[in-house]
Order: structure tokens, then sequence, then C-alpha cells
């Protein structure tokens, strides 16, 4: 007589579903994470503030394509850090075009709401020499 095979079922019976319940739960809450972080804005009011860019940072991501040609794709995000007349700091994901224009320093008005970035107006900057 040859090994026992109902092992195997056994495995696949139990293993499997765990598995399939975790990845779907760990789904389920990311995806109720957004929708609670969606919900939290909109019900932030919008706001207009005064603010200054005090950071600029990019997040480069690689993936690689699942054909056989060794390529891959990458994609960047980008972030700009505002700095209210009070001091306190907040970071939002920006469009590509939005951060080139954008340099540390930069004064202007503010508009976001909770987490999301509604857009920043640049001030102009006037020289007090004479």
């Amino acid at each position: 007589m040859g090994p026992d095979p109902s092992w195997m079922f056994d495995f696949t019976g139990t293993v499997i579903p765990i598995f399939l319940a975790v990845v779907i739960g760990i789904i389920a809450v990311s995806a109720g994470r957004g929708l609670l972080q969606w919900n939290r804005n909109n019900k932030s009011p919008i706001m207009t503030i005064p603010a200054r860019i005090v950071s600029k940072r990019t997040e480069v991501r690689q993936q690689q394509l699942q054909d056989d040609s060794n390529n891959s794709r990458t994609s960047t995000t980008y972030y700009l850090t505002y700095e209210s007349d009070r001091g306190v700091r907040m970071e939002f994901k920006v469009d590509g075009n939005e951060y080139g224009m954008s340099a540390e320093g930069d004064r202007g008005i503010l508009t976001y709401q909770g987490t999301r970035y509604h857009g920043f107006q640049r001030q102009p900057h006037y020289s007090t020499a004479e």
C-alpha cells in the first residue's frame, strides 16, 4: 500500500479556505478605510488658509511586467508639504505638473478639505528693499 492521499484533501479543504478568507478580509478592511476617509473628507469643511511650501518629495514605484521581455513599469507619486501661518504642516498628493511648478518657499493660499487637496494659489513676492 502506498501513502494515504487523504491528507491532501484535508490540506486543500482547510488551508485554502483560510487563505481566501484572509485575502478577502484584507481587501475589505482596505476598502473600508478608503470609504471612511472619503466620508470624513466629504463631511469636513473646505478650508482656505495662507500657507507656504516647506517640502517636496516623490515616491517612485517600479513594477515588473509579467511578459517575457524583462520590462518594467515605473510610476511616480508627487507630494507637497505646506505649513500654515500657525505652524501646522500638511502633506498632500499633487499631480506632476503642480509639483513641477512648485518651489520650496512659495507662499500663497492653500485650499483643502480634510486630506483632499483642492489647490494652491501662489502669491507674488514683494521686495521691501528700495
